[in-house]
């Protein structure tokens, strides 16, 4: 009859009639969990999952052993009710494997969200005021002259011409409405895609519309665009860092629940980043906050648990083959609908 074998990390059943002295893989040392690193004190390994940590293979060979460890003396003894028996709680030897994230019950998506606090830096109030005294003064110089300087140039995308008095205003101008676009060494246009490797031809190409001449900038609004972003974690926050310079703490927010992020930053005065999140883990709304620098944009997040996430947020879904057939049979349809 088999038996189970106690030497940590082994957790496996022997013959104990066919016991030989190299079947057991196991680790001599016990477990050492320090800094979010695990490991075994026998050996070098450490990781910071949990999983991977129950994964270590044994450093050393040796006979299986079905000798339980002995338990630890009894703790101090509480009043024995009636018709209780005393428990002796003491530690186990065996280490379980963790419960799967999946066992885990996860708060719903469609809680409410909440806006998380922000703290301002000195450093960022005080490059947004400068910022502030900076466009002041333009405006002000914008406003003392609203003539057209000869010699302005044209502000449609490709466009060469400059202003040499009204009669420029009855000028053609042949523009590209699109915007630059720059790939493994190709530069082209959006709106026409002519694709050079050559910056100066790319810089001649003629407009592929015709329309007329832009002698000021108009205020395009606020203008979505990426920003680098990136993530890391201690035992107890996930910390994500956005790289936005002079983010204005009035119009940038950061709302959350249990497991859903929204961040939305307007920073350098008319750029515009958002970003959604399904987080991996679960976090602590009350006790996470957003610190506003003048360089970046930090979000800490505390966990609900103190665990390892895998990653920053969850995977998005796999569709299967014939779900997502039939959801484009589904899209195919209502387009053909919407045509008639």
């Amino acid at each position: 009859m088999s038996v189970l074998c106690y030497n940590k990390g082994c957790g496996q059943r022997f013959d104990p009639e066919n016991n030989p002295e190299d079947g057991c893989t196991h680790h001599p040392g016990v477990p050492v969990f320090h800094d979010a690193l695990k490991g075994w004190s026998c050996c070098k390994r450490r990781t910071t999952d949990f999983s991977d940590f129950l994964s270590i293979v044994g450093c050393t060979k040796g006979p299986h052993n079905k000798e339980k460890p002995p338990e630890p003396a009894k703790p101090d003894v509480t009043e024995k009710k009636d018709g209780e028996d005393q428990k002796t709680k003491f530690n186990e030897f065996i280490i379980s494997a963790p419960i799967p994230q999946e066992a885990i019950r996860r708060p719903s998506p469609d809680e409410p969200m909440v806006r998380l606090q922000h703290k301002v830096s000195t450093s960022l109030k005080q490059a947004l005021e400068k910022l502030k005294l900076s466009e002041n003064a333009a405006e002000e110089k914008e406003e003392d002259s609203d003539e057209i300087k000869i010699g302005t140039c044209c502000k449609n995308g490709g466009c060469t011409k400059s202003f040499d008095g009204p009669a420029s205003d009855a000028d053609v101008c042949s523009y590209h409405p699109g915007f630059p676009i720059f790939h493994e060494g190709m530069k082209y246009w959006s709106c026409c895609k002519r694709k050079t490797s050559d910056f100066n031809t790319f810089l001649s190409q003629e407009g592929c519309t015709k329309g007329t001449h832009l002698w000021r900038k108009k205020d395009a609004g606020k203008k979505v665009v990426p920003c680098r972003f990136d993530w890391h974690q201690t035992g107890s926050q996930v910390i994500i860092s956005i790289y936005a310079k002079n983010a204005v703490p009035e119009l940038c927010y950061v709302d959350a629940n249990s497991t859903i992020l929204n961040i939305r930053v307007i920073f350098e005065g008319e750029k515009e980043f958002e970003q959604k999140f399904s987080l991996w883990g679960v976090i602590d709304v009350s006790k996470s906050v957003v610190n506003m620098m003048a360089a970046k944009i930090e979000v800490a997040m505390k966990k609900s648990e103190a665990m390892s996430w895998a990653r920053l947020d969850l995977p998005p879904p796999v569709i299967p083959p014939k779900e997502s057939e039939e959801k484009k049979e589904e899209e195919d349809s209502e387009e053909e609908e919407e045509d008639d």
